[in-house]
């Protein structure tokens, strides 16, 4: 049952764009004891049919702007596989630590885009209101 909860919630993320390998990464690391390598590499097959669907959805939407898709995704490959050279010879103590850090990174950002967005444009109208 945890497995089913856990592909519909990374599904979910995943088809927002939000990252649902990010979620994944972590829910079967943290909640399943799977080896960090292990969930790394099952997130890669997970992103196959989720990604799929998503590209299918958005292109009917014509959400895509297919010349930088394709740039990017070229370079993309090339990234994809110094990275998974780099995951397969680096410690699972080390990997856990940078995708901590990741994490981390992540949420300060996030954080920092909510307060520019929600709480910098109050204090202005605070202040208009003051006057």
């Amino acid at each position: 049952m945890a497995e089913v909860l856990i592909g519909l919630v990374s599904g979910i993320v995943s088809g927002t764009g939000m990252g649902g390998g990010t979620i994944l990464i972590f829910l079967l690391s943290f909640f399943m004891g799977i080896e960090q390598h292990i969930a790394q590499a099952t997130n890669l097959i997970f992103f196959i049919p989720t990604s799929i669907v998503a590209i299918i959805v958005n292109l009917k939407n014509k959400n895509i702007d297919l010349k930088l898709a394709i740039l990017i995704s070229i370079f993309g490959i090339f990234g994809a596989i110094i990275g998974a050279n780099i995951s397969i010879h680096t410690d699972v103590k080390i990997l856990k630590k940078c995708f901590g850090i990741f994490l981390a990174v992540i949420t300060i950002n996030e954080i920092y885009s909510i307060i520019k967005l929600y709480i910098k444009p109050y204090k202005k109208v605070k202040k208009i209101n003051n006057k």
